[in-house]
């Protein structure tokens, strides 16, 4: 299975791909596992953040939606948590910095009076044959939106946030068998999962819960922005399972984790990959 060549310009827009990512829109159905919580969900206007945002209303949560400039995308994911019967709050801009990671919390607080789920999925990365062409502005706002970010949403997020609640972050396969050609993204992956792990030891006695999702090689936005055309095409070919997974096969493992069916799990990594171990 794969898909054909293409190429967007960053950050990429789904509405776009060929095909469109599947981010449960017609497949996802509730049970109520969320019922009454308010989740922060970053880089929720398409890809894994949509199908997150999506099945969390469809489980009765109310959504921030953080994204960084995908309007249409981002007002569809709206349309989508509003369509479930959920208050969902749009809150634009970059995450390379302190100052609207708090301005993302703040929001959530204004809106919704306290945070009960934080997912922090926003990512950047770039494919680049040798480590020559990684610019240092290149390097740094790597490690700004995929790991300096979560440390600041959760620093501004904590006073908001009581025993019961979740922080989710996304790590990736990456993180254990680094792609050579995206070093930076996958040493900010190993970040994430480490960090979600001295988390879960720091916050026990808050009674937070924190862990991370460790994603294969996921059909979304990200992929035709940041990858040549020759590997968009066979991207996620070489997984056990043989195809590139979607966005929606990627929900369950938040809602468990956000949900009180995760209540004893803290410190752990969900692998989403296709058949590829994590370690």
């Amino acid at each position: 299975m794969s898909q054909p060549a293409q190429q967007q310009d960053v950050p990429g827009i789904q509405s776009k791909m060929e095909p469109i990512p599947d981010c449960g829109e017609q497949s996802y159905r509730g049970s109520g596992k969320l019922k009454g919580k308010k989740a922060v969900i970053t880089g929720a206007d398409s890809g894994i953040g949509r199908a997150v945002a999506i099945a969390f209303a469809r489980e009765g949560a109310d959504v921030l939606i953080s994204y960084l400039n995908e309007d249409d995308d981002a007002r569809d994911t709206a349309r989508l948590v509003e369509e479930a019967g959920q208050k969902a709050v749009l809150v634009p801009g970059d995450l390379d910095t302190a100052a609207q990671c708090r301005r993302v919390i703040d929001t959530a607080v204004q809106e919704f009076g306290r945070i009960d789920v934080l997912v922090h999925n926003a990512a950047f990365q770039m494919d680049r044959p040798t480590l020559e062409e990684i610019s240092d502005e290149e390097w740094e706002y790597t490690f700004k939106v995929n790991i300096n970010a979560m440390f600041y949403l959760i620093k501004a997020a904590l006073p908001h946030m009581g025993p019961g609640s979740s922080i989710i972050g996304s790590s990736s396969v990456n993180s254990d068998n680094p792609v050579p050609t995206l070093a930076p993204y996958s040493a900010t992956k190993a970040a994430i999962a480490n960090f979600s792990a001295s988390l879960a030891q720091l916050l026990g006695e808050r009674g937070i819960r924190v862990n991370s999702v460790a994603p294969g090689p996921i059909w979304t936005p990200l992929i035709p922005s940041t990858m040549p055309p020759e590997k968009v095409e066979s991207f996620g070919s070489d997984v056990p399972l043989g195809r590139p997974g979607q966005p929606a096969e990627l929900a369950p493992a938040y809602v468990l984790l956000a949900s009180d069916d995760g209540s004893y799990m803290s410190g752990a990594r969900i692998a989403v990959t296709g058949g590829n171990p994590i370690l």
